[in-house]
């Protein structure tokens, strides 16, 4: 994923120089209150993060749009190549060896991807969970040969399993799968990155460079599953929706509410009739029953959607934590799921709130959507916003490059939602460029002795050549200081206030 100056100094190969060089992000808790702000910058305790710690990992609907969820178990299929950095202020060009070629993860509920990297300078964290993630909330979206990248994908290995006619077609000598993964690394490092890198393989060369010529723009790949939108609202007696299924795939099942029998809520089509399973396109509605709160409360609901599907070649893949940014070279048969909920009240606003990254605005989109009677207000930076009845509307929460941010959201009537991630827009390759302007003894991390470094380290298991063991680029020793970091601290910059709550008569509004 992308790095900020500090961070970048860190090369993508040099085994623990983030602990060194970088600023690691934080993570920490905040509250959206009907009548108190949230602080979304600077210090929180330690034990104010770890009391809402529980509630953030297990509400990956705050950041996962759907798809398919994964963790990385390393780099396993790869060959050596050689990155050139220009020196500064006189200084000789700088090299860097580190390992390039295939990574793997293990999908969550069942399945296996191979993946390349699409953020040279940034540390991979091993078991890192990574969701996969529209283009446009990583690099790529602001990256005019990310099509490029994808024709790689499609053109090179694993897609063309036939080594001898890759060769043949790229015209390159023999190649083995390690260093058509090469090859196929450095061609799309050389797009995504900017950078000046080539594989020390011959034959991987050529194919780099072959792939790196040949290459067209490809069209985004459409996600495996999603649910559209994520989040819906309105009145108990009705059918609240829609909410779009869109797969690639024939069928997806379709779960209802845990608590469905007993709250008697059911998921239907436009019709009224209940479903249990759906295809592309079908439209889903939350069917609530009358007295499904208590009048006190308003009452929420979520489904599920889930299938068995190959993932589309050229999706991104984002992590959870910071690490780095992998974009998708095969797919087997593997879960990927999509949740929606619904929340409704008996008077008053009914809102629905989304979140997505918006890498144009460097920030967090927070989308609210009032289908309620009365009109919803938040206050962002001291300027207040009003959501009319019926009304949808869009705040930018400002969000520091490659910083973590947590916080949830809370309303009238026991509504509340909680978003974490981290903002990703940028690769490192931009921002290496721009150390030109550091003094001249700033140890960047990119030298003779990162190349020293970069050799794999062995996994533990009986492997004894390169083939399976996880480079240096598949897990750092940074993962236990981010940890603890992220613990103690909450970083979202820009020092904003964002408040989110009913609109009170104005003699109520103070207390």
């Amino acid at each position: 994923m992308s790095a900020s100056p500090s961070y970048a100094q860190a090369g993508h190969a040099a085994r623990g120089r983030a602990a060194r060089t970088g600023k690691t992000p934080g993570r920490g808790r905040g509250l959206f209150r009907p009548v108190a702000a949230l602080l979304l910058s600077g210090l929180v305790t330690a034990a104010a993060t770890l009391a809402g710690a529980g509630t953030a990992a297990a509400d990956d609907s705050g950041r996962h749009q759907g798809g398919a969820a994964a963790v990385l178990d390393g780099l396993k299929t790869f060959d050596n190549a050689v990155l050139r950095m220009p020196g500064e202020n006189g200084a000789p060009a700088r090299t860097q060896e580190l390992p390039a070629g295939l990574f793997e993860m293990t999908v969550d509920g069942g399945g296996r991807l191979k993946t390349y990297c699409i953020d040279l300078h940034n540390p991979a964290q091993d078991q890192a969970k990574y969701l996969e993630t529209p283009w446009a909330e990583t690099s790529l979206g602001a990256n005019r040969n990310a099509g490029k990248i994808r024709w790689i994908l499609q053109h090179s290995y694993p897609q063309v399993d036939d080594l001898a006619a890759l060769a043949e077609a790229a015209g390159t000598g023999p190649l083995t799968e390690r260093t058509a993964a090469a090859g196929t690394q450095v061609a799309i490092w050389r797009y995504s990155d900017g950078a000046d890198v080539t594989a020390s393989d011959k034959h991987a060369e050529k194919l780099a460079d072959w792939l790196q010529k040949s290459a067209r723009n490809a069209a985004e790949p459409r996600a495996s599953l999603t649910l559209e939108p994520a989040a819906v609202s309105g009145r108990a007696g009705e059918r609240l929706g829609p909410v779009t299924v869109r797969t690639d795939a024939d069928q997806v099942s379709v779960a209802p509410p845990v608590d469905a029998a007993a709250s008697g809520i059911t998921v239907t089509d436009e019709k009224g009739t209940p479903v249990t399973s759906a295809g592309d396109g079908a439209r889903l509605y939350f069917d609530v029953p009358e007295g499904s709160t208590d009048g006190s409360t308003d009452g929420s609901a979520s489904l599920t959607v889930q299938t068995t599907t190959s993932v589309p070649v050229g999706r991104a893949f984002a992590g959870t934590t910071r690490t780095q940014t992998q974009i998708l070279a095969g797919s087997s048969e593997s879960t990927v799921s999509a949740r929606a909920t619904a929340t409704w009240s008996e008077t008053g606003a009914a809102p629905a709130l989304t979140a997505r990254k918006n890498c144009a605005a460097g920030g967090v989109d927070i989308t609210a959507a009032n289908r309620g009677d009365e009109p919803f207000t938040f206050e962002l930076g001291g300027t207040e916003h009003t959501v009319a009845a019926g009304a949808t509307e869009t705040v930018t929460i400002p969000v520091a490059e490659d910083q973590a941010y947590d916080f949830t959201i809370t309303g009238p009537g026991g509504f509340r939602k909680n978003f974490t991630g981290v903002l990703d827009c940028a690769t490192s390759g931009s921002v290496i460029a721009a150390e030109k302007d550091l003094p001249a003894d700033e140890d960047n991390g990119i030298g003779t002795q990162s190349a020293r470094d970069s050799l794999p380290a062995s996994t533990g298991t009986a492997t004894s050549g390169l083939e399976g063991d996880l480079a240096a680029t598949g897990g750092s020793s940074t993962t236990p200081m981010i940890a603890a970091l992220a613990v103690g601290f909450l970083v979202v910059g820009g020092g904003t206030l964002f408040v989110l709550r009913r609109k009170e008569a104005a003699g109520q509004q103070g207390a």
